[in-house]
């Protein structure tokens, strides 16, 4: 960000003095009971509400969620149940707690440089090592040929002769 001159550089210098590292709240459990309770009681004084009690599947529900958007999401959740609580027990819809599709488990996918790399071993093998030409390899993969011995070359793929 300092070098796209979004962020001050003197401001950045001074800041990283000394680096402070903060798990993400998943990695954080125990602390999820003390902050929901901090969460609800500034959301509900700020609204006039009173919360005096939080039923404990929703505090469960609350430290088995992995918080993919961190203490933001989960200010937010709290919020919203906060509003919607009718009464001096924290209503939070469990719905609003069930993990996503969508990066709950870490999956083992290919790195961008593996998945480049076995599509060019694929070309190649398609076109029986041939990189050029009008059946090569660099066609079927929409490059250049000095493109694609370029890439040979960086993924560490031994040329194949012609």
């Amino acid at each position: 960000m300092v070098e796209a001159q979004t962020f001050r550089a003197d401001l950045f210098y001074r800041v990283n003095v000394f680096p402070v590292h903060v798990p993400p709240l998943r990695e954080r459990p125990n602390d999820i009971p003390l902050l929901v309770r901090y969460c609800a009681q500034q959301f509900a004084r700020r609204m006039h509400k009173t919360i005096e009690t939080i039923p404990a599947e929703t505090m469960q529900a609350c430290i088995q969620y992995p918080w993919p958007g961190n203490i933001r999401d989960l200010q937010k959740i709290l919020e919203q149940a906060v509003i919607l609580s009718p009464g001096p027990g924290l209503q939070l819809p469990l719905i609003d707690l069930k993990p996503t599709a969508t990066g709950v488990s870490p999956k083992n996918h290919d790195t961008l440089e593996e998945a480049e790399c076995k599509h060019i071993l694929a070309a190649l093998e398609e076109t029986n090592g041939v990189l050029g030409g009008p059946n090569g390899a660099a066609i079927r993969l929409g490059m250049k040929r000095s493109t694609l011995q370029f890439r040979l070359g960086k993924l560490g793929i031994s040329r194949p002769r012609e």
